[in-house]
């Protein structure tokens, strides 16, 4: 969507993911977000750029896959 190559990473939002797989072992799961530097620590920053990006990105997911239903 915004012509960059995707980045994969694995971070502290797998616990999230892997406790709601355990509730729910049909769902397909993912978890994404904005750039966010010194998690967990009162130096802790998120970009407003990324953030904006993520929020848009969002929005067409749920276009695409849940509003259209």
């Amino acid at each position: 969507m915004f012509y960059e190559e995707s980045n994969i990473l694995t971070y502290s939002a797998e616990l999230e993911c892997k406790i709601s797989r355990t509730n729910y072992p049909e769902m397909n799961i993912i978890s994404f977000g904005a750039t966010i530097k010194g998690s967990h620590s009162l130096d802790e920053r998120a970009s407003i750029t990324s953030t904006q990006e993520y929020w848009k990105y969002l929005l067409e997911i749920l276009k695409k896959n849940i509003l259209k239903r």
